[in-house]
């Protein structure tokens, strides 16, 4: 692949590694985007009608707040790191030192195909690597403006972008990179990881999972609900750490559906698919497995579609079996199923079926109902008495665990995910302690007692 050889080429000049160069690069692809924020809005529309106000919050400033953060820390963030020294090495000094892997390939995926392909390349290019980004065929007018941008704030032996479908997928994962960065299905990544390991290439892969809200008796019912539809059906319900489905105590069921009706309602209209603040199922396929979904379905409400425009209306859906196809996998789109318990052996019963999700929510006022939640479950992070927010602190490191992804980035996780520590001792030359060197004249029964001096 000429676009791999040529940056492992100007990688090894060491360019990339002076901060001074990262922050040049960066600052370029920070004015490229601000000069371009209109475009990108447009090309997200045309790919699927999100809400300038979405791709706004969600896309374009969402980056931007990230790369004015990195550009403000990463000087401080490169520098070695200086650790205490153990007394077996006295005396010396400790460090870390963090560098590049090298050459890194970034695959974004459709779903926000203007954050996941830019935030991952900042984390990436902070920590001074070079880049190849991979964005969705799903999303064409975004993956346009992507190349443009990266085209006009990089030279592609530094960074490029490389477009096409799933055969394009398989001809850079067949490649030996330094570093690969995976968005998207588990599925997939299960084949981005087989391809990464013929090559031992670490790997960060963000991947999603069936993520439950739960909702107990003491919840305050108005509120959860407000907060529940507005991350459910932000993006028409295609984001990865979205509820995928509800548990609620049976005692506040009914009053729980009534709200969420109101609060579609009260965000969209009466008229949903006329409002300019809901978005559109990306594809023609996506669209056609989330209508398969709800065939035999009860549906609360909603339930609406448009085969013309790729129109599903955000939907409720009444106690769907374990076994239906829409409890099978992830949902992703604007279907929720709403279903009862009578006891925590009934939350527990759905959780453990689908294994570690990426996000959990839990709605409650008990304090001890919160704590058993977070401490018992695995998941990649979450919320109390709300959703989706916990993506917008730079400070938390956002991943999953298990089948819902291996590593975490963001802020100064994201530079530390893309750079390799390297441990340096420096040892002093006025003193040699010859204990440890041959002929070993120490008494045993003291080399049992070193552990106490590391």
């Amino acid at each position: 692949m000429e676009q791999l050889k040529i940056q492992r080429d100007f990688f090894r000049t060491h360019r990339t590694k002076d901060v001074g160069f990262r922050k040049k690069a960066l600052r370029r692809l920070q004015q490229e985007i601000i000069a371009r924020e209109d475009a990108i809005c447009d090309a997200i529309y045309a790919d699927f009608k999100k809400p300038r106000f979405e791709t706004l919050a969600a896309e374009t400033q969402f980056v931007l707040a990230d790369l004015k953060h990195t550009l403000k820390k990463m000087a401080s963030w490169a520098r070695p790191e200086k650790v205490g020294s153990s007394w077996m090495n006295w005396p010396s000094s400790d460090y870390i030192y963090k560098e590049p892997y090298g050459n890194v390939l970034i695959i974004a995926p459709w779903n926000y195909p203007f954050q996941l392909a830019i935030a991952p390349l900042i984390g990436a290019l902070a920590a001074g690597n070079t880049a190849v980004i991979k964005p969705s065929e799903v999303t064409p007018h975004t993956a346009a403006i992507v190349s443009e941008i990266i085209k006009a704030a990089f030279k592609p032996e530094y960074v490029t972008v490389v477009e096409g479908g799933v055969e394009t997928s398989q001809r850079v994962l067949a490649e030996k990179w330094d570093y690969i960065f995976f968005t998207g299905s588990t599925r997939v990544g299960q084949i981005v990881y087989e391809s990464a390991a013929k090559h031992l290439t670490p790997v960060t892969l963000e991947l999603g999972g069936k993520n439950p809200t739960i909702v107990d008796g003491t919840a305050a019912i108005a509120t959860a609900a407000k907060r529940i539809a507005w991350g459910k059906f932000l993006n028409a319900g295609q984001t990865c750490i979205a509820t995928d489905y509800v548990l609620v105590d049976s005692s506040v069921k009914q009053k729980l559906v009534e709200e969420l009706k109101k609060s579609i309602t009260d965000f969209y209209g009466e008229n949903i698919e006329n409002s300019p603040d809901y978005a559109r199922t990306v594809s023609e396929k996506h669209y056609s497995g989330l209508k398969d979904m709800l065939k035999g379905e009860e549906i609360l409400f909603g339930g609406n579609t448009n085969d013309s425009d790729n129109y599903l209306s955000p939907t409720l859906v009444n106690e769907p079996k374990l076994g239906s196809k829409l409890m099978e996998g992830e949902i992703f789109g604007p279907i929720l199923p709403i279903i009862s318990y009578e006891n925590e052996a009934d939350i527990d019963r759905h959780i453990a079926k689908y294994g570690k999700p990426l996000a959990t929510y839990v709605f409650s006022n008990r304090k001890s109902f919160q704590k058993k939640i977070i401490d018992t479950y695995s998941f990649g992070g979450g919320a109390i008495n709300d959703t989706v927010i916990q993506i917008t602190n730079k400070r938390l490191p956002f991943g999953g665990v298990g089948a819902s992804g291996i590593g975490a980035y963001h802020g100064r996780t994201s530079f530390d995910l893309f750079s390799h520590q390297k441990s340096i001792i420096k040892k002093a030359n006025w003193l040699d302690i010859p204990l440890r060197y041959p002929p070993y004249t120490m008494p045993l029964k003291f080399v049992k007692k070193v552990k106490h001096l590391f």
